[in-house]
């Protein structure tokens, strides 16, 4: 495969790259690969894999660049941090990467240890302390084979609670050009929405750091309100007024309006810096969040892009109907129709070389493959994307409502959009100040109490902050926390409020929306098998549900094996039945691994001989992690009742 310089410098039109992130679950990854097989058809310069924290998605990670590299055949990027990594395992990612061809890495630092000075850290931890020790470090171990990317900051980096308006991106400049000098082949921005702050900072450096190093411009498509404003927030990135004032209250609980705005301001953003940029800046980096529908409508509607659709005139072969196959997931054939319509293949796709007779085979993915099994996506597949028509459109759309942690565990952008492995979610001296040294139980209902009041903003778990619906049941999650039972997430039912609604309303107006009600909590292991199960055994089969895990990786549930439930669930005009939120046994087990991790984060705050680093630790063995949902939605007081009688 080629690096992403000589990518570069050979492409003279302007063009996408596409980041994504490795799924938490297997079906994840799964239809992951059918989704970036689909994107293909965007003729991204390159792609790139995220890593997690300290090498926590390192297996997966690999995996899915070698599965995108050599089954799908797109020039893949390593994200790879090095701090808190030793040189094993760096020099085992890069063998990796070499052994599978391939030849791009952004080297990037990745989040400093938890309670710890890097000082203090063993020799072998210490040797990858900044990004430019891996870039080094690559340069003199592997010379040339390998392109490294580095990352920068239009807004200037920050750490931990620093204030955007402290810090300057020409502050940064002299570290961005040490790595430069140290050998960095080219640059990929942060996500940013202030065009001005973008042009500011490429003409600095342009003028002080390279004038020829290729800076990719990294732009987030914006898929729902609250997602926006949280990964804004989690890169420091500005929205500036005249973008914030686009997404009028009417709209923000509607995602499809939300996106269609989004679309119409990223499609402004890559129009405006590639003219005022006289065309230096012409490939755009997209953070999809494992996402495709805005990403394609970008695409599909960019002037500047539109050249992705137009056919390739190298390529005067037509496809009749007869001539193409649709297989299903079990290798079967079903019938499609496409038309008498001219398809192209992609040289970045397919080897011109290689250009095999026999039919198309075209499988339930969107992919079009070559009786040799070569990629060959189509100008098809990007519209139908982008219109959410269709088969393809289908496939490629049914999980466009994503919702962290309680979306579907199917999907590839099911998780986190942070989801770099457990953290705190708030930087040191923020969580000291949020939850002090906590070292008995009456101090953790102290802090959930605090939390649910509103008079600190975060917990170990989640910086979201509460949503307006939490107040209709404040007062039963504070008795719940005060009987010790920690509770992390929560919804009262509802049964048919109007989609506009203040309170429940989500989505386009005329529509209903439902919602069962549900409570995860953490819970001494004691209370679970002697208060709350025989509670719910009480009831009649079906009245209740629960899944209930601890640190160990138990696992125990009143459901069948691999069970869920839609728990929140919209009725529109002229639209299926949309479900947002789902608890189900494959998401319920990934998070109970992660949520306990997080108390050994969290202690990891306090060194190893005071009181509330043993206490943490001790929760953490002791408690179960409960997920209970009530699934009678006209009942709306009786899991409250259940629980506090």
């Amino acid at each position: 495969m080629s690096s992403i310089r000589e990518l570069y410098d050979q492409r003279s039109t302007p063009a996408v790259s596409l980041e994504f992130f490795p799924p938490k679950t297997e079906i994840g990854k799964r239809n992951l690969l059918e989704r970036m097989g689909r994107m293909s058809a965007m003729d991204p310069l390159f792609v790139t894999v995220t890593w997690g924290a300290g090498g926590t998605t390192a297996e997966k990670t690999l995996e899915l660049a070698t599965l995108a590299e050599n089954s799908l055949n797109l020039n893949v990027c390593i994200h790879l941090t090095c701090t808190n990594m030793s040189r094993g395992i760096i020099d085992e990612a890069l063998e990796a990467c070499k052994k599978i061809g391939i030849r791009n890495i952004l080297a990037l630092r990745g989040d400093p240890p938890i309670g710890e000075d890097w000082n203090d850290m063993e020799s072998e931890l210490n040797e990858f302390k900044y990004a430019i020790d891996l870039v080094r470090y690559i340069k003199q171990n592997y010379g040339d084979y390998f392109c490294v990317g580095v990352a920068a900051y239009p807004e200037g980096h920050h750490e931990g609670e620093l204030d955007s308006n402290d810090h300057e991106p020409h502050k940064d400049l002299p570290f961005l050009k040490q790595k430069i000098e140290a050998g960095a082949d080219f640059v990929i921005t942060q996500l940013f929405y202030d065009v001005e702050k973008f042009l500011k900072f490429e003409e600095l450096f342009r003028r002080e750091v390279s004038d020829s190093i290729p800076l990719f411009p990294g732009l987030m498509p914006i898929n729902s309100y609250s997602l926006f404003h949280r990964a804004a927030k989690l890169s420091h990135a500005s929205i500036p007024q005249h973008i914030s004032e686009r997404f009028s209250p009417e709209i923000q609980a509607d995602d499809h309006a939300v996106k269609a705005v989004g679309v119409e301001i990223l499609i402004e953003i890559i129009n405006e810096i590639y003219q005022r940029t006289s065309g230096r800046i012409k490939v755009f980096h997209f953070y999809t969040l494992n996402l495709e529908k805005a990403t394609a409508q970008i695409v599909t509607g960019c002037p500047l892009l539109s050249h992705i659709l137009e056919e390739d005139q190298d390529d005067d072969s037509l496809i009749d109907n007869e001539d193409v196959i649709m297989t299903d997931d079990k290798g079967g054939e079903n019938d499609v129709e496409l038309g008498q319509t001219n398809k192209r293949r992609r040289h970045s796709s397919v080897n011109s070389n290689s250009m095999a007779s026999g039919p198309l085979v075209i499988d339930r993915s969107g992919l079009r493959r070559d009786s040799i099994g070569l990629t060959v996506p189509s100008r098809k597949v990007l519209i139908s994307i982008s219109q959410g028509s269709g088969t393809l459109g289908r496939n490629a759309t049914w999980d466009e409502f994503p919702n962290g942690r309680f979306g579907d565990s199917r999907s590839p952008a099911y998780g986190e959009i942070d989801g770099y492995g457990p953290t705190l979610k708030v930087g040191i001296k923020k969580a000291y100040d949020l939850w002090g040294t906590p070292k008995s139980v009456i101090d953790l209902k102290s802090v959930f109490i605090k939390y649910l009041e509103g008079s600190i903003s975060a917990l170990p778990w989640c910086d979201l902050g509460l949503s307006p619906e939490t107040a209709l049941i404040q007062e039963e999650l504070i008795q719940l926390n005060q009987r010790g039972y920690l509770t992390l997430a929560s919804q009262p039912a509802t049964n048919a409020s109007p989609s506009t609604d203040k309170i429940f309303g989500w989505g386009p107006k005329n529509g209903y929306v439902y919602q069962k009600a549900f409570v995860e909590m953490f819970i001494l292991k004691k209370q679970w098998e002697a208060i709350v199960k025989p509670k719910l055994d009480h009831y009649p089969r079906g009245k209740f549900s629960y899944y209930v895990g601890d640190s160990s990786g138990s696992f125990e549930s009143n459901l069948e094996t691999n069970s869920s439930n839609v728990v929140t669930w919209g009725v529109f005009p002229n639209s299926p039945v949309i479900q947002t939120t789902i608890v189900e046994e494959e998401s319920f087990k990934a998070w109970r691994d992660e949520a306990f991790c997080i108390w050994l984060e969290w202690a990891k705050l306090f060194p190893s001989n005071e009181l509330s680093n043993s206490f943490l630790k001790q929760v953490h063995s002791t408690y179960c992690l409960v997920s209970i949902v009530h699934h009678d939605f006209s009942e709306t007081d009786e899991l409250w009742e259940m629980l506090l009688d």
